[in-house]
């Protein structure tokens, strides 16, 4: 029976003592009978799920937002007061606005099922003796577990016997190198990363073998550990969604107000009650862009489209532009700026060095040097390090260790085929790699020698050789020889390469017992070359962090990866900044956290929960961050983040659940492109918002101006809810296909809490309202006197109509000139214009279309007149605009 002591850290204590803790003897494993009793103690070897969200509810998330429900109210009090047309209307558009965000966003909460799906679904261990396939659901601690190269670990384990075992822990730890693994007791205070006697669910056994005794299954592994992070991470609102609820609120304020002053004022005149409160509902209904969700819907759908033409996908509508006000991209190294492929970089051969270009597995890219003299025959040091290798490459594919995929890619580009070798060198013996004699050996029988390469630790194969391979062959190894080998092993080192030696040695086949003791023959040998390995970073990553850094966004770097490791890519690619441990961060309050992580580009060796904390320290100074990774350690910092960012290719389902956009071609420069689609899009916001809130304006201007100068209401109710529902419609959500302006990426992020309507920004929308009120209410007068009451009516209905079309040019260029080099690359807007002049001159000159909106026909001469004085809101504004160019300094 399992000791009922306290746990132990298993890592911590010697597998004797884990096994005794378990009550189990490895020998031998659980009986059938203790397993079955222990699954029923501790419950299935999966991962638990809270209970999904009926879909009926999601759906009815989509009208919690505070201007949907004001819509609502408008359409109940429009139905109330018998405009069930207008009632309709805006109905249909709150109920298109919903379904299209439900669908969007259907399939936003799957991360938990995606962990449980990646449980491996058959594990092999020791029961009764004997080893046995079980099912993976119904492991339990005690457990026994055998695994070998190519295995998925199916629950965490402490390792009693280990085999030349590499374990890769990148979707884990971030460790862009396979862990070698060992029974060994470690310190107490390892951190994941060091736990080099531990393996854990959904890891991968690389190299080797290994048994090992299960220690945590289901919920408390570390992976399930990660499910209950990602669990209990809550999801905030985008700051588009906040800025349009406080939009919200306010239009609610306005509309009220607006309702109010109409009543009062029509009860003061002695007007019809019904008439009056018809016209006071239209002016409510006018003060509320009800286009404003479809609007934003539509081109936050059309982004989504665009960016996924650019390889990234965005799941969710409303996270769409909160790219365009990010401040920091915290970006995961391996496999995110780094190609998460192991690639040979330099060498150290017959006394000089050699550049290696390309990257992957398939060979593309050379062996280079000084130019001014010839290469040497790289064949001594090629043909080791593709003989001395377990692993192979499969049409550019690498199945295996991923540093002895680098050795087979190098000798691809220098010209060996490694498969073709290995046919004509078979193996006949071989030394596997062990931690503790650090090198692996392989034997070939060549006639009547057999032939030893080794590769491994250089400082190791150092110690065993007695010769070198110099310029002019086989040399002795001298003191001048070993030190320039040392010399350029800690060249590589600091480069942040991991730095293998190539060596070998000749062995007469009649002495040679391939049964015998190999390691004896581990001596003497000559000492061939040094070779630097690196995961190299993306050739691209550099270009698009410069472009980050013009448009605003800082850049860190949060790897599990070592330090040295990540300080030297983070050269490479040009982040500057301070580089700390993920131990650094432990011990700081909340305030000298928020200051590190300010002042740091690099963070390395860090767990999980740090990358929660950097996140929540940066959101904390106020920034908008992403968080861009592929590994399953990376999936609550991007749940946490504004908007996280997973790697399509390499990132793991979990990733990809948790994240709300997903990069289809694992390429961190699709980022700028997503920030420059996301400023385009608020860009194309504010101008329906600016647009739309002037035409209000306008109208509850002059329906309340009208009577200080004496005059009847200038409009009918029929013609306001015309007006908005024309400039609603097509001409307005046109706007939400603007091109991006120019210099869109040249400029700051906008705040997080920045207004959607800044003092400024609402000052000049209320002076065009005012314009178009004055420019109608002058038309009105007119019209009064040279034609009467419907004809001035008419007019002035017209005038306000035609003050929409310039109006919407104004929109389109907020701070240069409507008269630019993107005046006509909108031809849907052309179109919306058109389109609506044509019904204008239908509703005045159409017979049965007058009897519905009391319109009278205008001659050309009236048409004119209202043209020009509907042109003054453009004419006004360049001018406006051309004095703040020529006098602002």
């Amino acid at each position: 029976m399992p000791d009922s002591s306290p746990a132990i850290n298993s890592h911590a204590a010697t597998p004797e003592a884990v096994a005794d803790h378990l009550g189990v003897d490895p020998a031998c494993g659980l009986s059938g009978d203790a397993a079955l009793a222990r699954r029923a103690e501790h419950g299935p070897n999966q991962l638990a799920e809270k209970p999904p969200r009926p879909a009926w509810l999601k759906f009815l998330d989509q009208f919690r937002s505070f201007l949907i429900l004001v819509l609502l109210a408008a359409a109940v009090l429009a139905g109330v007061v018998g405009e069930i047309e207008d009632a309709v209307v805006i109905g249909i558009v709150v109920l298109i606005n919903a379904l299209m965000g439900f669908l969007q966003e259907h399939r936003a909460e799957a991360a938990l099922s995606a962990l449980k799906g990646m449980l491996a679904p058959i594990a092999r261990v020791r029961r009764d003796g004997l080893a046995n396939e079980v099912p993976a659901v119904d492991l339990v601690p005690g457990d026994v577990l055998l695994l070998e190269a190519g295995d998925r670990v199916p629950a965490d384990a402490r390792i009693f016997v280990a085999y030349a075992a590499e374990v890769a822990e990148a979707a884990l730890t971030g460790e862009s190198h396979p862990v070698a693994k060992m029974p060994a007791a470690v310190a107490e205070s390892a951190i994941l990363a060091e736990r080099s006697n531990m393996v854990y669910m959904n890891t991968v056994v690389t190299h080797g073998r290994l048994e090992a005794l299960v220690v945590a299954t289901g919920m408390h592994t570390e992976m399930g550990h990660l499910a209950g992070l990602l669990a209990e991470t809550a999801e905030s609102a985008t700051p588009l969604q906040i800025q349009l609820d406080q939009l919200g609120k306010r239009l609610a304020a306005i509309a009220g107000l607006v309702v109010g002053l109409i009543f009062a004022l029509g009860l003061w005149r002695g007007d019809d009650l019904l008439q009056t409160a018809m016209t006071a509902i239209a002016l409510a209904v006018a003060a509320i862009p009800e286009g404003l969700p479809a609007v934003v819907t539509v081109t936050l759908a059309l982004g989504m489209n665009r960016m996924a033409g650019r390889h990234a996908i965005v799941k969710k509508l409303a996270a769409v532009e909160t790219l365009g006000c990010t401040t920091v991209i915290c970006s995961d190294k391996t496999g995110t700026l780094t190609l998460n492929q192991m690639t040979a970089r330099q060498l150290f051969f017959a006394g000089r060095r050699f550049t290696v270009s390309g990257e992957g597995y398939a060979g593309e890219g050379e062996i280079v040097g000084d130019d001014s003299v010839p290469l040497p025959d790289f064949m001594p040091l090629l043909v080791p390090a593709a003989l001395c290798a377990d692993a192979r490459v499969d049409a550019g594919a690498l199945i295996g260790d991923p540093t002895e995929g680098a050795l087979l890619a190098l000798a691809l580009k220098g010209g060996v085929e490694p498969q073709v070798l290995i046919g004509e060198h078979p193996r006949i013996a071989e030394i596997p790699f062990d931690s503790a004699h650090k090198f692996m050996a392989t034997f070939h029988r060549e006639g009547d020698v057999v032939r030893m390469w080794l590769k491994g630790a250089p400082d190791v194969l150092l110690g065993r050789a007695s010769r070198q391979f110099g310029a002019a062959g086989e040399a002795p190894l001298d003191a001048t020889g070993r030190a320039a080998f040392t010399a350029e092993n800690t060249r590589f080192a600091e480069a942040a390469m991991r730095v293998l030696a190539v060596a070998g040695r000749s062995i007469p086949a009649a002495q040679f017992d391939p049964a015998g003791d190999l390691m004896a023959w581990a001596d003497d040998l000559m000492l061939i070359g040094l070779v630097g390995i690196i995961d190299p970073a993306r050739p691209e990553v550099r270009q698009a962090i410069q472009l980050c850094q013009t448009a605003g966004i800082a850049v860190k770097m949060i790897t599990g990866d070592h330090l040295v490791t990540a300080a030297s890519i983070a050269r490479e690619l040009g982040l500057s900044g301070e580089v700390h441990a993920g131990t650094d961060l432990e011990g700081l309050d909340a305030e000298q956290l928020r200051d590190m992580v300010e002042r740091t580009a690099v963070f390395a060796r860090v767990a999980p929960e740090h990358k929660m904390r950097i996140v929540d320290a940066l959101q904390a100074r106020g920034h908008v961050v992403a968080m861009t990774g592929d590994g399953v350690n990376d999936a609550p910092a991007l749940k946490t983040a504004d908007i996280g960012i997973a790697m399509g290719i390499t990132g793991t389902e979990v990733t990809k659940e948790a994240a709300t956009m997903v990069l289809t071609d694992d390429n961190f420069a699709s980022i700028v492109g997503a920030v420059k689609e996301g400023r385009t899009i608020y860009d194309n916001i504010v101008k329906f918002v600016r647009f739309q809130l002037s035409t209000n304006i306008g109208a509850i201007l002059t329906v309340l101006g009208a009577p200080l100068f004496g005059f009847p209401t200038p409009f009918t109710a029929i013609q306001i809810l015309w007006v908005n529902i024309i400039m609603d419609g097509p001409p307005a959500m046109s706007l939400g296909l603007e091109p991006p302006r120019d210099g869109i990426m040249e400029s700051k992020p906008r705040a997080a809490d920045a207004v959607i309507l800044p003092g400024g920004r609402l000052l000049k929308i209320a002076l065009s309202g005012l314009t178009m009120a004055a420019g109608t209410l002058g038309a009105y007068a007119w019209g009064q006197q040279v034609g009467g009451a419907p004809y001035a009516m008419t007019l002035a209905f017209t005038t306000f109509v035609l003050f929409q079309f310039f109006n919407i040019f104004n929109a389109r260029a907020e701070r240069c000139s409507a008269f630019n080099s993107q005046f006509f690359t909108n031809g849907k807007l052309w179109l919306a214009l058109a389109t609506m002049l044509l019904l204008q001159v239908l509703v005045v000159h159409w017979a049965a279309a007058q009897a519905v909106f009391d319109t009278v026909p205008l001659a050309p001469n009236d048409w004119a007149l209202a043209l020009a004085i509907a042109s003054s809101v453009l004419v006004l504004e360049e001018c406006r605009k051309l004095g703040l160019r020529l006098f602002r300094p």
